[in-house]
């Protein structure tokens, strides 16, 4: 059965990013089997997919498959992935889910789906039409991971921003800008963070403090610095 729709291209351009040579072979023969669909790059990381992207702009893929974490390279950048979904493209992730803040970056990057590499053969195929679609796609292991821990606070969109912002090293001021509002409004929301987390049993105090606990919390993603002191 054909899934091919009426107002869509002849045929859908799809894009594979996966290290492990097994898997990227049978996730390629998986979906060329689909009737309406066509893999035009399979490769081993998404550097590697962004430079022959730059040099095929008319190959360009309607979806990419894209694994996050490589063995032997630069794990998938989460801003290299929302700026190629701003320009259009769709991004589904096939994933082990092994690391909990790369996923969480993820789904601020504006992925539309995400599928794990212990989900059945049907549930990627389903994952990739439903994105294709537009539609979201999130798996039941995902699901779990996000639902997440009940000691992390609830904030808002606008208190989560500036938290991230602020504990990434900006002052203020810069995420007064960053943000558009004025800077007592910033300080309104750290300050709203700080009681949100106190409540919870986790004082934070100081840009530092505030910089841990985002980062446990899956809000950020240590820098490599930080990564190589662990």
């Amino acid at each position: 059965m054909t899934e091919v729709e009426e107002d869509g291209p002849a045929y859908w351009r799809v894009a594979i990013v996966e290290d492990h040579r097994l898997q990227r072979l049978r996730t390629e023969e998986l979906l060329s089997r689909q009737p309406g669909l066509r893999v035009v790059r399979s490769c081993e990381t998404l550097d590697e997919l962004t430079a022959w992207m730059a040099g095929s702009p008319h190959a360009l893929p309607h979806l990419i498959v894209l694994d996050l974490v490589v063995d032997r390279g630069r794990d998938a950048d989460p801003a290299v992935v929302e700026r190629l979904v701003r320009s259009g493209l769709r991004v589904l992730v096939l994933s082990a889910m092994a690391s909990v803040p790369l996923v969480r970056a993820m789904v601020r990057a504006g992925v539309s789906g995400f599928v794990g590499k212990r989900d059945t053969e049907e549930d990627i195929v389903a994952a990739v039409w439903a994105v294709l679609r537009r539609r979201q796609w999130v798996t039941p292991e995902l699901a779990g991971v996000m639902a997440g821990d009940a000691q992390r606070p609830r904030l808002s969109d606008q208190e989560e921003r500036a938290l991230v912002l602020y504990a990434s090293g900006l002052t203020v001021d810069a995420v007064a800008v960053a943000l558009g509002v004025k800077r007592d409004t910033v300080k309104k929301y750290l300050e709203r963070v700080k009681v949100k987390y106190a409540d919870l049993g986790r004082p934070v105090r100081t840009k530092i403090d505030l910089n841990r606990e985002a980062i446990r919390d899956g809000l950020m993603i240590p820098s490599p610095v930080e990564n190589d002191r662990g």
